[in-house]
């Protein structure tokens, strides 16, 4: 960290040492992000790296495969510090470009797939990315807007292209012919021939970046609700590679994890890939998952560690195909995105342990302002309702909301965190960048969350709730803002509010409440219109799952829509029902 501690004894941190898990300083690396997994191929060459439907690459082999990449990034013409994105689900091609592109010391803007076509094109052009590498299924809705950014270069890949031959064939036979795919021109091309171009490519292509060096954007909603660009350092991952190691204890090279996250979201990222590659474990790269072949991928991958969301221990339970399968190779087990009630953590543990497993889910806290995780419960020890404490080298204190003031142990307030993984700011957002990174007359810099929570004596940490009006949909930061926003851009709406819906499986699901302008009826052509507006302007994964239409909506006494009134109308209809 820059900033010095003026004070150590006014910061509050457990002491580590009496769980015997987590020291409470460590070193990290001040390289680029592909420099410390070359440093891990080169301890480990023959380990393997990643595992795509048993198509298994060594760390020597996947350092060939990123150099090789890098090389026909700089053959197209991409240069150090500019920004590539990547629109990719969990496949070889997708990892490989993130490091290729971390080697030439560029950056990688990392998107989701399902994002809709005016959300790809807001993100390449924030990013002012000149080059794109993304999966076949998107390019329908990349084509519309691709020359209206200044992408000068598409690479367009397939989740079959590193799969078995065998597997391959049946995924095209069943999905892959049904996705439309471009024809290959000088601005357009295949991954193959991609990685074709660099071969001619004969110069060094290592930037030597070091940590303070921007690698990576993520995106998430910032304090206002509309997207954020969230600017990360090659530190901020290498520390957390570096700190989840040290937290999660008893890992070792070849340890496999498996990689269902994503590598858009910086859990999956973060965690997923990155730490694994640091550690020099194994990802066994899933680009979808599914809760009904759950049990198969623990059957016939054995994981030693699972990262996901609670909506993924819901499948866990529910899958019935689970009953009898021995779980004992589990080393971790690890919750994130989004709260774990107590309840279902009190059922995961007792199916852990029914299972052979002799681990407990640990909960972990974090935001993508700080890559990930920066909490986490110790596997020693468990007190209810905690989030856990903090990593090494990361402070947390409770103040009063929107001050520097902490309050007392016990007391709910704004969690505010320190430490080497917190973001260098918001993308071209300066006032945004200030508002939630404040220097605090400790000397720390601080990441003021916006969530609710409050600390016990001994530094263990507490979640209450969100500050923000943010909605988490199966792990999924849903910002109302931004949906409401473009609702209300259709021509024959005057207002709209969105809130979150208790869900059994997903937690929660979005409903529109939305209101016509004077003369507008809710016809079904309306609604309709409305229904394929949202559908163009909206990821999948944010979409509402039901519109409703009123005259008017509840206003607070300073005439603002009470959300939460509609929000206690659909808890009261849950209960009648």
């Amino acid at each position: 960290m820059k900033n010095k501690i003026k004070n150590k004894e006014t910061v509050k941190t457990p002491w580590y040492g009496s769980y015997g898990e987590m020291p409470k300083n460590l070193e990290y690396k001040n390289t680029s992000l592909y420099d410390a997994v070359l440093e891990t191929s080169q301890k480990h060459p023959d380990l393997i790296a990643y595992d795509y439907f048993g198509v298994k690459k060594t760390y020597k082999e996947f350092i060939e495969q990123i150099n090789e990449c890098a090389k026909s990034l700089k053959a197209i013409g991409v240069k150090e510090k500019d920004s590539v994105t990547i629109c990719m689900p969990n496949t070889p091609e997708g990892v490989i470009a993130f490091y290729a592109i971390n080697v030439i010391g560029a950056t990688a803007n990392m998107i989701h797939p399902l994002s809709s076509e005016n959300e790809i094109k807001y993100y390449l052009t924030l990013s002012e990315s000149v080059a794109l590498i993304a999966v076949d299924i998107a390019w329908e809705k990349i084509a519309k807007i691709i020359d209206e950014t200044n992408v000068k270069n598409t690479v367009i890949a397939s989740v079959k292209d590193s799969m078995p031959f065998a597997l391959g064939v049946g995924y095209w036979v069943t999905r892959g012919r049904k996705v439309k795919r471009p024809k290959t021109n000088g601005k357009t091309i295949s991954w193959k021939n991609f990685i074709e171009l660099g071969k001619n490519y004969l110069k060094d292509c290592n930037a030597h970046s070091k940590g303070e060096d921007r690698a990576v954007i993520l995106y998430s909603g910032g304090t206002t609700g509309s997207p954020k660009g969230i600017v990360l350092s090659n530190l901020n991952f290498n520390a957390l590679a570096a700190q989840g190691i040290a937290a999660c204890g008893g890992l070792k090279p070849g340890d496999s994890v498996l990689a269902i996250m994503p590598i858009f979201h910086g859990f999956g990222l973060g965690i997923c890939i990155h730490t694994v590659m640091y550690l020099g474990g194994t990802a066994i790269l899933q680009p979808q998952f599914s809760a009904k072949t759950f049990d198969k991928l623990l059957t016939k991958y054995r994981p030693n560690v699972i990262a996901g969301v609670p909506t993924l221990y819901e499948a866990l339970l529910r899958n019935k195909r689970m009953n009898k399968v021995d779980l004992s190779f589990l080393k971790v087990v690890i919750s994130g995105g989004d709260s774990l009630s107590i309840s279902l953590k009190k059922r995961i543990d007792k199916f852990l342990k029914e299972h052979n497993a002799n681990v407990q889910v640990r909960e972990g806290y974090g935001l993508t302002e700080c890559v990930t995780g920066t909490c986490l419960t110790p596997n020693s020890e468990y007190r209810e309702g905690s989030i856990g404490i903090p990593y090494p080298d990361t402070y947390y204190k409770i103040v009063k909301p929107n001050t520097h003031i902490e309050v007392e142990y016990g007391t709910d307030g704004e969690i505010c965190l320190s430490g080497p993984t917190v973001m260098m700011g918001y993308l071209n957002e300066p006032k945004e960048t200030t508002h939630v990174l404040r220097l605090h007359d400790d000397g720390l810099l601080w990441l003021h969350t916006g969530d609710l929570g409050c600390m016990d004596s001994d530094g263990w940490v507490y979640f209450k709730q969100r500050i923000k009006r943010m909605i988490i949909s199966s792990g999924y930061s849903i910002y109302p803002q931004h949906i409401e926003n473009i609702i209300d851009n259709h021509p024959d709406v005057l207002t709209s509010t969105v809130i979150g819906v208790d869900h059994p499986y997903k937690v929660q699901v979005i409903k529109a409440f939305v209101v016509l302008r004077n003369g507008i009826e809710a016809t079904e052509e309306v609604k309709q219109s409305i229904y394929e507006h949202c559908e163009k302007n909206i990821a999948k994964y944010s979409m509402p799952y039901e519109f409703e239409y009123r005259d008017s909506l509840p206003k607070t006494l300073v005439g603002k829509v009470a959300y939460i009134k509609l929000m206690e109308e659909e808890n009261n209809k849950e209960r009648v029902n």
